[in-house]
This record gives C-alpha cells, structure tokens and sequence, in this order.
C-alpha cells in the first residue's frame, strides 16, 4: 500500500508560545507535518529555501516585516501555498489580496472561539490550502463595465452568488468589473463572523456597488449587495413585490453557516427565471444542489472554470450534476452575468 506523502508545513510567528501551541496542534493530523518554525519572515525565508514547505502558516503581525509586505514579496519569487492566521482584523483581506489562499481567526475568548476550534480549523484549512492552484491567485481583472440596458425585466432580476476558500478576492474581482446599474445581488461566501461585515465594507470602498453585510428586511435593489453575516444564513423571500432577505440562526448545511445551497435554494423558489445564478471557488460541494434548483427553474446560471479556481470543488461539483449552463474564467464572469441579466 503506498504511503501518502505528508503535508509539510513551515509555522511562523513571533511567539514561542504560539508556535508551541500550533505546532503541536496541527501535528497530531496524520496527514500534516511541521517541518519548520520561524520567528520573523527573514528567518522564514532561510527555512523555506531549507525545508521546502508545501503550506506555510503566517502571522499577520510580526517584527522586521509585516505578514503582508511578507507575501507580497516572496511569492513572484517563491510560489508558495499561505494560510494567514490573525486576530479579528481587515488585514487578513489585505493578506489574501496580497495572494494568501485563506486565513484563520486566532483563539478570541470574547468571541467565544476556543483554541480547540482554532487548531480544528488550522487542520482544515491548511489541508485545502495544500491542493490550491497557485497559478490562479495572482490574476488582474480586465477593466470591463458594460452598462446593463435599462429596462424593467433586467432591473427585477436577482443576481446569488456563492463562493467559498478563494472567494474573498473572486468576488472583489467580479464586482469591481459590474456597473451601478446592475441588478441586486446577494451573496454568501463562507466567512468568519465579524470578517463578513469588514469584507462588506471593504467591497463599499473599492467597487462602483453600495455593498453592505445583509440584516433581515434589507430590500434587494439595483446597485446593491448583500453579503450574508459569518455565522447566519441567508434567504430570500417575496414580500409586497418586493424581493427581501432574510438572516436567521440555524444549524450548518454541508458543514456551512452560512450555506451557499440556503441561499440559492430560496431564490430558486422566489425567483424562478428571474434570477442569475454564480458559483465560484471553494472546496466542497456547497450551492451546488441549489444552483440545479435554480437552472431547473429556469435561472441562467454560470460556474467558475477549473484553471481560474484557487480550488475547483464546488463549481465541478455543479458543473458535474447540470447545474451550470455556462462556465467561464474569472475574468469574464462579470461579462457573463451582465450577458445573462440582458438577456
């Protein structure tokens, strides 16, 4: 029986204890192993050319370079796989726009997080981090702005999107591209709570759309999105002719909460054609059912294309079972949705 190789791991951060913590954490994995530690990312860089890590886990805050003037240096000259780990903070964004796969929120004990479910979802993440396509994460969006035409059935129609490891900075990618004009969007990536609401306001500040992290009641409209909170799902309902959203508690779907598959489940049901259904990279197969259910009602729909995917789980998933009428790379998804809203 061939053994499978272990995912080697380089840890660095300025803290003894913390790299103690975490070293020993994610070692009981069978399937990881920590090669290296490394107090500042000038000793970083001796251990990765020594050891040759496949997943290096980063502070974002550390002495002689920050974690992500770190990132943005080594990987046009070393192609590297990066998990940010970081206090809650609108840094990590800047760490995963700097090309980190993804990122973890440390222990917080006002946040209720323990260090058991740090180091659970270190594992988790590091694990898909390993089988990320590097050659997608640093791509630059085409500067494409299409005015969508203005007319009624384009400006009553709903666009969802789901997404999830890679999403973060697929979306900002998409959204930058689409025009003041575009119909209301929703949607949900998978997201620490609190993280939501900076990823919200970060989209605000950078993209043409008035983007804001969704409450219950928040009316979808033309030139809005809404961006489900970390840790609630996301519905949307018909109310007075009006399409609203709704945010309540509940348990995960396919291991989410928030659940692309909630999300796009209650607009196939209240949206039928009208709707325009994306999926975009992330592991696992969550949104996929929901994105059949909204092409069987008629939704155009559109998947993400394996070569532009940081992972290719979810969209092949959709693609797999017919969910996806069209698929694309990520730089004409934007393109795709505004063909789709038009037509």
């Amino acid at each position: 029986m061939q053994i499978k190789n272990k995912i080697r791991v380089l840890l660095v951060d300025d803290s003894a204890l913390f790299r103690g913590v975490v070293s020993r954490g994610i070692s009981t994995d069978p399937e990881i192993e920590v090669v290296a530690t490394a107090t500042d990312p000038f000793d970083a860089r001796d251990k990765i050319i020594e050891y040759e890590p496949d997943v290096m886990v980063c502070d974002v805050v550390m002495p002689k370079m920050d974690g992500i003037e770190f990132i943005r240096r080594l990987l046009p000259q070393y192609p590297l796989r990066v998990v940010v780990v970081s206090s809650v903070s609108a840094s990590v964004l800047d760490a995963m726009n700097a090309g980190a796969v993804d990122f973890v929120a440390k222990p917080d004990i006002n946040l209720g997080r323990s260090t058991d479910a740090f180091l659970k979802d270190l594992i988790e993440t590091v694990k898909i981090a390993s089988k990320a396509n590097l050659s997608s994460i640093k791509t630059q969006a085409p500067a494409f702005r299409n005015v969508i035409p203005n007319n009624p059935s384009a400006s009553r129609k709903v666009i969802a999107i789901g997404a999830s490891t890679g999403g973060t900075e697929a979306i900002f990618h998409v959204l930058k591209q689409l025009p003041t004009n575009t119909p209301g969007i929703v949607i949900v990536q998978h997201i620490p709570p609190v993280f939501s609401r900076m990823f919200a306001e970060r989209l605000n500040n950078t993209t043409q759309l008035r983007v804001k992290e969704a409450q219950s009641g928040d009316t979808v409209e033309q030139g809005l999105v809404l961006i489900a909170p970390g840790d609630k799902h996301m519905r949307l309902k018909k109310q007075a002719g009006q399409f609203k959203v709704e945010v309540l508690e509940g348990e995960k779907v396919n291991g989410h909460c928030p659940s692309v598959d909630v999300l796009f489940d209650s607009v196939a049901s209240v949206c039928g054609n009208a709707a325009v259904g994306v999926i975009l990279t992330g592991m696992g197969s969550d949104g996929a059912k929901g994105l059949l259910a909204m092409r069987q009602k008629g939704a155009r729909t559109i998947g993400q294309d394996e070569k532009s995917c940081v992972v290719y789980g979810m969209p092949k998933v959709a693609y797999d079972i017919g969910a996806v009428e069209k698929q694309v790379p990520l730089d004409n998804v934007a393109q795709a949705i505004t063909s789709a809203v038009s037509s």
